[in-house]
């Protein structure tokens, strides 16, 4: 255990020792909101009702039990007003937590909390034949950081990619490229082709319903895998897969096994068929349902009257086979919080399949544009492949002017480093719940609540290490400023940071975290001078271990630390 974690337990028993009964746990200890009142703290309020005593005098009376202990790791302890406060030791914080990130360096902050658990976790679940845009990568990072951060966490964790390669947006999309002339020559990334291509058709439709019937047409020859749209469609699909494969790439996203849609159509077609049979799903207006009425669920369509697949019918056999396959104790969904009753509807049916075992919907709101909402259909969408450029070009010039000795690799790859983690962080410092407007002005922005600004800080920090290189780093530390001390303790606290935001599939608190920590070092580095002081080996043992936290956090993000910006 963590000398943190292992200074929270005693404190709480110390505690309990010192009440007439246990009833203190290590979630009921507090951060004070000034340092001065304490490092931890426990709030008197509920416990002293208990005991016939005021939170006061309970706060009063255990400051003085407790302060005849003989805890080495507790400085002193202070009853203010209900509270009681302990100080913990400079010294043993200092030792304790630096030599705990000398000797774990990039697995500090590692835990084993979900040990035993096997999750497989869905995101990136795009469509083929459509733009993947700004929208689609707040699902992708989002996705991703969680899973990077319960694998942190000790949980057995597999990443999945689900992709909607079947559907009425693809008979859309042939439809239209019907039209083309045959000679047309075709742009070298086909799959952001495809993209325009259904916002083209889209449109046409939308003011011609009269070519519904066409379409229905070709989605029917699809499903049949007649010729030649079944062939049209498997090539057009690998042109859509093939940029995802390159997106994923650049973003350095890592998936254990994809999943197409149309790989279950099949086994879906067969279960429907089943339930149809004995009744677990009924037709109406010559579609197939689910009813799920009886369970305030409504009704859930699964066949359209023409007989052509929606969804579920893909749906619950990947459920089934993911159970039966991958030997999981959950199966997890990152999808918007638009498909929350879906994703209910999903389970209900699953369970009259004899699947009972957890699925869980990891949603997430809208991304917007200072503009207003996106619309795949309507073209109103800002694409990955544009908004990379953007910021590519933005911040490739910034790079070629404040970096003009660098060599174009460098320039290049550091450009690329910012552009990835903007885009990264703007998705996951923002709680899922929350809708995002993503402005390109502020991802971007060395200042504030922004990836740049903390790369920065792990940018300066290990700056500092190589002009001190020939400084000779003791194994004593002396550091007795409170900005050191605050250091410290954030330092101290990053393992229990990591394992709340596991708990809450939050990753927008590891982000606060690590603003917070480049913020108190960035306030540390204008007021305590470093290189040249008489605590100068100290300090500089200081400032390795806060950048080897911040890269620590920002990789569970999935987001680079640079060397240099």
């Amino acid at each position: 255990m963590a000398w943190y974690n292992e200074v929270v337990v005693k404190i709480v028993a110390a505690i309990n020792q010192s009440l007439p009964q246990p009833v203190v746990g290590a979630s009921d200890l507090l951060v004070p909101p000034q340092a001065e009142l304490g490092d931890l703290s426990w709030p008197c309020f509920a416990v002293a009702k208990q005991f016939s005593l005021s939170p006061a005098e309970l706060a009063k009376d255990l400051a003085g039990k407790l302060t005849v202990l003989a805890l080495p790791e507790i400085e002193s302890w202070q009853a203010v007003g209900p509270y009681l406060n302990c100080h913990l030791s400079k010294t043993q914080l200092a030792q304790a937590i630096i030599g705990e990130i000398d000797n774990q360096g990039i697995d500090y902050g590692r835990s084993t909390v979900g040990q035993g658990q096997r999750i497989m976790i869905e995101y990136s679940n795009a469509n083929t034949h459509k733009e993947y845009h700004v929208g689609h990568l707040r699902n992708l990072f989002f996705g991703d950081s969680v899973q990077r951060i319960l694998k942190f966490c000790g949980y057995q964790v597999v990443p999945v990619s689900y992709l909607n390669d079947f559907g009425i947006h693809i008979a859309k999309v042939i439809w239209k490229l019907n039209q083309l002339p045959a000679n047309q020559t075709l742009p070298a990334n086909r799959g952001f082709f495809l993209g325009q291509i259904y916002v083209q058709a889209s449109q046409e439709l939308k003011d011609k319903p009269e070519y519904q019937t066409e379409i229905s047409a070709i989605m029917q020859r699809l499903e049949a895998k007649l010729e030649p749209e079944y062939s049209r469609w498997k090539e057009t699909r690998q042109w859509s897969i093939d940029q995802f494969n390159n997106i994923y790439q650049e973003l350095d996203i890592k998936f254990e096994q994809t999943f197409f849609e149309s790989d279950y159509l099949e086994a879906g077609q067969e279960i429907v068929k089943a339930m149809l049979a004995d009744g677990r799903l009924e037709k109406s207006q010559g579609a197939v349902i689910a009813n799920l009425e009886s369970e305030n669920l409504g009704v859930l369509p699964i066949l359209r009257s023409d007989g052509t697949s929606l969804y579920p019918v893909a749906d619950l056999p990947l459920a089934q086979a993911k159970f039966d396959n991958y030997q999981l104790d959950q199966s997890w969904y990152v999808i918007d919080e638009r498909q929350s009753l879906y994703i209910e509807q999903l389970a209900a049916v699953l369970h009259r399949l004899g699947v009972d075992k957890p699925i869980r919907h990891l949603s997430y709101s809208f991304v917007k544009l200072p503009s207003g909402m996106m619309s795949s259909r309507e073209g109103t969408v800002v694409t990955y492949e544009d908004l990379k450029e953007q910021l590519l070009a933005r911040e490739t010039e910034e790079i070629y002017r404040r970096h003009k000795d660098w060599t174009d690799e460098q320039k290049k790859q550091t450009a690329w480093q910012v552009v990835a983690g903007a885009l990264k962080f703007e998705m996951i410092k923002v709680g899922a719940d929350k809708p995002i407007t993503f402005d390109i002005n502020q991802a971007l922005s060395f200042e504030g609540f922004t990836a740049a600004y903390i790369q920065y800080a792990a940018v300066r920090l290990a700056a500092i290490t190589r002009q001190a290189k020939d400084v000779e780093l003791t194994a004593e530390l002396i550091l007795d400023e409170p900005l050191e001390k605050n250091l410290l303790l954030r330092l101290a606290r990053f393992s229990q940071t990591v394992e709340l935001t596991a708990n809450q599939t939050d990753p927008s608190i590891l982000a606060k975290y690590l603003f917070e920590l480049a913020q108190a070092f960035n306030d540390y580095y204008q007021k305590i001078r470093i290189i040249g002081s008489d605590q100068s080996a100290s300090r500089l043992r200081l400032v390795k271990a806060v950048r080897q936290v911040l890269v620590n956090g920002l990789n569970l993000l999935g987001i680079n630390a640079p060397e240099a910006m």
